[in-house]
């Protein structure tokens, strides 16, 4: 990198904190500064929930999987999406935008108690914390290996620029500078295709020289249930709705920004934009990993560039970013870093506020504050606890390194063990009326031990069930244990306005016909298998 590349990028996180600044001028108290005043559009939000899904682990380690692992079989991952998305709009979102919370957890002390929103926001801020701390190590190594500078100067420049940015402009800067950095990070995707397409000899040369198994994107013929298999379609499927259904309606970073918006019908079209533009997103970021794919079978010499692992193999997860430093121009180049720092940012930016607002609602707001805080005490608060979230994430960056060697496949893994017995905490509480908060912990307890067992003694399930069975074990014994000590007697007396009703729209006040979004939703996913299936035929003329 020379003097134009960081030029580039030091216009660009300068202009992250003008941005903030400017946003965070009008924020007056605490749902200002968590949830953007709920007056921010649909449109931004769906593109910010992207933005953080797309983080470095998925744009370095997409790729890197398609080079060296299962080819484009991480695309059946996404089918999952738009499924997941009719769940999130019918059972959770809805409810929690009905009680006018900030965090989710509120939700939980109305319906099961004090101790079970306690409890479960403890959790997620712990586990949130550590996976953000593997994000910023990863970009940070990243960023050491391929240009140099030290590991820790990378990870405070990427920590202060994004505390600083969040701190001033709470969600809505959030979610506009996500917006921004979506557009930076797709513009670079699209660059390094484009030269990886260009120096390989073009499209209808990668797919000749492609092996076969690279290209397939299907696997209809094993099922991941001992068989070692672990990306075959079915656990993809299933595996990837529970854990897309936790990630998007039970997790705190994503559920607060979607409660940002303007009413509930904008809550929910800000899922449904989401579950239809996500898959466009990694089909190019793995067409990335095709394109190096194939220009590693012409150029094999690429691979003495790549850093070796510890075990000694060529480290995959660099692919992109090294590829772009060799044969790109400069100024493109600072683009191309500027793209890893906003995959970066856009994670850490919106865990570090979601963080903040878990910790003053469900912590110091319940237990330590006697009234309510006036609203500058409110703000001051709110931004105090952005810095020390932050700085406890940057934290937890300097000790993960044995956690993040292989990036993408370690951050799903480490979030299946307990996504879906988180989900199921909350399906108790929506679906079921003599769930409890007794029972819902002792379920999220068993769930959890149950995956952590076929972690050590099953390796051959694929990791994937996970989400699924963790569901099913914790509902089932959630409700056993709820319905043995006693059921309704330990819930509210009327908890009418908690559970699903069938008359959603009168419930909810829908003023859309989600029915017909719903269909549309599934259409789409039928349209991406059989885009998956063209894809496939594409290949195997190696």
């Amino acid at each position: 990198m020379n003097v134009l590349d960081w030029t580039v990028v030091a216009v660009y996180l300068s202009s992250m904190i003008a941005l903030a600044i400017y946003l965070g001028r009008s924020q007056k108290n605490e749902k200002d500064y968590y949830l953007g005043g709920n007056d921010v559009n649909y449109f931004a939000i769906a593109i910010s929930t992207m933005a953080t899904q797309c983080s470095t682990n998925s744009l370095l380690g997409a790729p890197a999987f398609v080079i060296s692992v299962g080819g484009l079989l991480w695309l059946q991952y996404e089918l999952a999406v738009p499924l997941a998305m009719i769940g999130v709009m019918i059972f959770l979102l809805p409810f929690f935008r009905k009680q006018n919370i900030i965090s989710v957890y509120e939700y939980l002390e109305k319906r099961f108690g004090v101790g079970t929103r306690t409890f479960m926001s403890v959790l997620f801020q712990f586990l949130r914390a550590f996976a953000t701390g593997v994000t910023v190590y990863g970009i940070s190594i990243v960023l050491f290996k391929i240009t140099g500078i030290p590991f820790w100067i990378s990870v405070l420049i990427l920590g202060i620029i994004t505390i600083i940015y969040d701190m001033f402009g709470g969600m809505k800067a959030v979610i506009y500078s996500d917006v921004i950095q979506m557009i930076v990070l797709y513009g670079g995707i699209a660059v390094c295709l484009y030269y990886a397409i260009t120096l390989t000899g073009g499209w209808a040369e990668i797919w000749s020289i492609l092996p076969a198994d690279k290209a397939n994107a299907l696997d209809f013929a094993h099922h991941g249930f001992g068989d070692g298999k672990t990306y075959a379609f079915w656990p993809m499927l299933i595996g990837g709705f529970f854990l897309y259904v936790s990630y998007y309606g039970c997790d705190q970073t994503q559920v607060q920004r979607e409660l940002s918006s303007k009413d509930i019908d904008d809550t929910n079209m800000s899922l449904f934009v989401n579950g239809v533009l996500r898959f466009p997103l990694v089909v190019t970021y793995c067409f990335v990993g095709v394109a190096l794919a194939a220009f590693i079978v012409k150029n094999p010499e690429f691979i003495e560039k790549l850093i070796l692992t510890p075990g000694g193999q060529p480290d995959y997860n660099l692919a992109v970013p090294i590829f772009c430093t060799t044969y790109l121009p400069h100024g493109i180049i600072g683009l191309i870093m500027v793209a890893l720092f906003s995959a970066a940012m856009s994670s850490l930016d919106s865990t570090i506020n979601s963080l903040s607002a878990t910790t003053i609602r469900d912590i110091v707001e319940r237990f330590f504050v006697e009234g309510e805080m006036d609203d500058k005490t409110q703000l001051l608060w709110s931004r105090m606890m952005t810095v020390f979230w932050g700085v406890v994430c940057v934290g937890f960056s300097f000790f993960v390194g044995n956690i993040s060697d292989s990036i993408i496949e370690s951050i799903n893994k480490i979030g299946s063990l307990a996504n879906g017995s988180i989900l199921a905490t909350f399906l108790l509480a929506i679906l079921t009326r003599k769930a409890n908060g007794v029972g819902a912990v002792c379920g999220i307890v068993l769930g959890f031990a149950v995956n952590t067992y076929l972690w050590i003694f099953h390796p051959e399930i694929s990791w994937l069930w996970w989400n699924f069975i963790g569901c099913v074990v914790t509902f089932s014994y959630g409700y056993y244990v709820s319905v043995r000590v006693g059921g309704e007697k330990l819930n509210p007396e009327n908890i009418d306005d908690l559970v699903f009703s069938k008359d959603a729209k009168k419930f909810f006040n829908y003023k859309r016909n989600w029915p017909m979004y719903y269909a549309i939703l599934v259409g789409y996913c039928v349209f991406m298998i059989y885009m998956l299936q063209i894809i496939s035929s594409w290949g195997g003329k190696a």
